[in-house]
C-alpha cells in the first residue's frame, strides 16, 4: 500500500508577519479611529472589507488606495477614464514593508471620506494567529451619504440642538438617534470573525 505523502507545514520564517495598524478618518474632530492587528499577506481588495467592518461604512461606493503615488482600486471596465491599478494585486506587506510607512484609503469618491493608514508594529509571524481583530476603537462612523467631512459637522450641529431648524429633519434620517461617541466593540470583533 503507497503512503500518502505529508504535507509540509508552513515553517514560521515562512509565514506572514502581523501587522498593527491604525486608522484615522481625515478631517474629523474629535478624531474617528480603529486599530487593528492582521497579517501582512492580505491583499488591499480584502484589506477594504476589513476596514469597511470595523469603520462601520456600507460598502454603497467605490473606493481607492493611494500607496507611493500609485491609485489601486477595482478597475472598471465601464469607465475608461477612471484608471486604478488593481487592488487585488498588492498586499499590506508590499504597501508598508516597514513600521511607520503610511498610506491612505479612500471611500464614496463623492463624499471624499480620507483614512490616513498607518503601520505602527510589525510582529514576527504567530502561527496561532489566524484571524485578525480590533484592538482599540474610538467613536461611531458618521452617517452614509452625510456630505463627507463638512457635511458630518453640519449633521452633528443639527442633531445636537433642538432648535435648529433641521434637527428633526436629520434625527429622523438617521433614524431617531445617533451617538457620535459609540462604539460597538464586540460587535464589531464578532462581524471579523464572521469575514471570509
Amino acid at each position: 500500500m503507497k503512503e500518502k505523502p505529508r504535507r509540509a507545514r508552513k515553517s514560521v520564517a515562512s509565514a506572514s508577519p502581523i501587522y498593527r495598524v491604525k486608522i484615522t478618518l481625515a478631517e474629523v474632530e474629535p478624531p474617528i479611529w480603529r486599530r487593528i492587528r492582521i497579517r501582512g499577506d492580505v491583499s488591499l481588495e480584502r484589506l477594504h472589507d476589513v476596514f469597511q467592518c470595523i469603520m462601520g461604512w456600507q460598502d454603497a461606493h467605490l473606493h481607492e488606495w493611494t500607496v507611493g503615488g500609485r491609485r489601486y482600486g477595482q478597475p472598471e471596465p465601464d469607465e475608461p477614464d477612471y484608471e486604478v491599478e488593481d487592488e487585488a494585486n498588492l498586499t499590506l506587506r508590499e504597501a508598508a514593508p516597514v513600521e511607520g510607512a503610511h498610506f491612505q484609503y479612500l471611500y464614496d469618491l463623492g463624499d471624499s471620506w480620507a483614512h490616513e493608514v498607518i503601520v505602527e508594529r510589525i510582529e514576527p509571524p504567530d502561527p496561532e494567529f489566524r484571524s485578525l481583530e480590533c484592538l482599540a476603537a474610538e467613536r461611531a462612523c458618521p452617517p452614509e451619504d452625510c456630505g463627507g467631512p463638512p457635511g458630518y459637522e453640519e449633521f452633528l450641529k443639527a442633531i445636537r440642538d433642538p432648535r435648529h431648524p433641521e434637527h428633526k429633519e436629520q434625527l429622523a434620517w438617521v433614524g431617531g438617534r445617533f451617538d457620535p461617541e459609540a462604539f460597538d466593540f464586540a460587535g464589531v470583533n464578532r462581524r471579523l470573525r464572521m469575514l471570509k
